[in-house]
């Protein structure tokens, strides 16, 4: 079997095949004699590598055919990682001699010849790939220095931001966010002592000057507190004096008032806020529940007149189409005085049955305006107007046609006719027109 010494470089994910490759048939690199005794043939020789006690003899040639394979995969593994330039040079000059070590004593059925060729073919590809090894250092101190100016960023980002809540008045959500960058600044990577110290001096300073005139708020707040609560204070005397009011509209109103004044008046101490909000709320809801209990009892009221309208909508509706206006108007105003009588009627339902009869008002306004066009004498004298000059147009370009034929110039009567044809055309709209105003 001709196996070339490199073949065994092969990369990590094949050298269980590279080995393989160096066995072939088994019976080739190896034998069982009959007392069990296993030998690997070397360079037309062969020696005793071991036995294997009550097994086959295809089972014990395989147990030394796995040993030989087990070596054969380091040499391979070893080509595949200095290669791909994982191991440091000496490293892997040192691992080259415990492998020859390995071969040497190798207990094991393959071709160990082509092995130790093998293996003696790593440190010319140590050297070959020196430059991939370098690359590689390289390459991880540009990984590193990349990472380095990636925190970098990350914490001049935190600090800035930092800084820019130092002045910040919205203390809750700007403390929650800061713990949220103190966290991010605890999980993000070290930098050199200098520049992690530096850059922590300007975030710690930024947020113990936010912490700084928080504490200074609150303590100023606590004075402010009492004024707010005499405030509200008299804002509940309001809203209890009109507790019992049965002006439903106008007090509805004040309390709403007293609620944009209580909104206005700024926040308290929780309890003390809490007491004086209990009170109001029982104010106001004693008089909206009084309120409500009267407007239930004019619900009664307000269905019947409900059905009133109902009634009164259908006869408005009958008017149309409109045939006789003046009939029209004098039954449209006797209904509008009836409908103008009926009490009030809830407005959500009121709103269709408005609309409805709005669609009546507008047609009768329609013919209204319309019956007003046709009696407008200024309208009828235009009219008039228009139709006399058609006709004496006409007239014209009749004469003018006349006079031009007997002149021999029949291009000019043409002309002359077709005007006069046009105008008729005008003339049969114009007292169309006309004939409107006398309907």
């Amino acid at each position: 079997m001709d196996i070339k010494p490199n073949e065994v470089a092969l990369n990590a994910n094949t050298n269980l095949s590279a080995a393989s490759a160096l066995i072939g048939d088994p019976a080739q690199f190896g034998r069982v004699a009959e007392d069990g005794t296993v030998f690997v043939k070397v360079n037309g020789s062969e020696r005793a590598v071991g036995s294997y006690p009550g097994k086959t003899s295809e089972e014990a040639l395989a147990y030394f055919v796995r040993k030989f394979e087990s070596v054969a995969s380091e040499v391979a593994l070893l080509a595949a990682r200095i290669k791909s330039g994982a191991m440091v040079p000496s490293d892997a000059l040192e691992a080259v001699n415990k492998l020859r070590e390995q071969v040497t004593n190798l207990n094991g059925v393959g071709d160990l010849a082509t092995l130790a060729a093998s293996v003696e073919q790593i440190p010319s590809l140590i050297e070959d790939h020196r430059a991939a090894y370098q690359e590689r250092k390289d390459l991880e101190a540009a990984v590193r220095e990349a990472k380095r100016a990636t925190s970098l960023i990350a914490k001049e980002k935190l600090v800035a931001e930092a800084e820019s809540l130092a002045m910040s008045e919205s203390w809750k959500v700007t403390s929650e966010r800061l713990k949220v960058l103190l966290e991010e600044w605890k999980a993000a990577p070290r930098l050199d002592k200098a520049t992690d110290g530096e850059l922590w001096k300007r975030f710690s300073s930024s947020r113990n000057k936010f912490d700084k005139r928080r504490r200074t708020h609150f303590a100023s707040l606590e004075s402010l507190q009492g004024e707010v609560a005499v405030k509200k204070e008299a804002i509940v005397k309001q809203a209890e004096l009109l507790a019992n009011s049965k002006e439903w509209l106008p007090t509805a109103h004040k309390f709403k008032e007293l609620m944009d004044a209580w909104k206005s008046s700024g926040r308290g101490k929780q309890n003390v806020d809490a007491k004086l909000w209990a009170r109001f709320k029982a104010a106001q809801d004693q008089f909206f529940a009084a309120k409500n209990a009267d407007l239930d009892k004019r619900q009664v009221t307000m269905a019947a007149n409900l059905l009133k309208r109902e009634e009164l909508i259908t006869k408005f509706e009958a008017l149309l189409p409109i045939s006789d206006l003046q009939t029209a108007k004098k039954e449209f105003r006797k209904l509008m005085e009836q409908w103008q009588r009926v009490g009030m009627t809830e407005r959500s339902k009121r709103a269709s049955l408005d609309s409805r009869l709005e669609k009546v008002e507008n047609a009768l306004h329609e013919l209204v305006e319309e019956q007003n066009r046709r009696t407008d004498p200024t309208a009828i004298a235009r009219a008039n107007d228009v139709v006399k000059g058609l006709e004496e147009a006409i007239s014209n370009y009749e004469a003018q046609a006349q006079k031009a034929e007997v002149a021999g110039n029949s291009a000019k009567a043409t002309v002359a006719r077709e005007a006069a044809a046009a105008r008729r055309i005008w003339l049969e709209e114009a007292k169309k027109g006309l004939s409107d105003f006398n309907k």
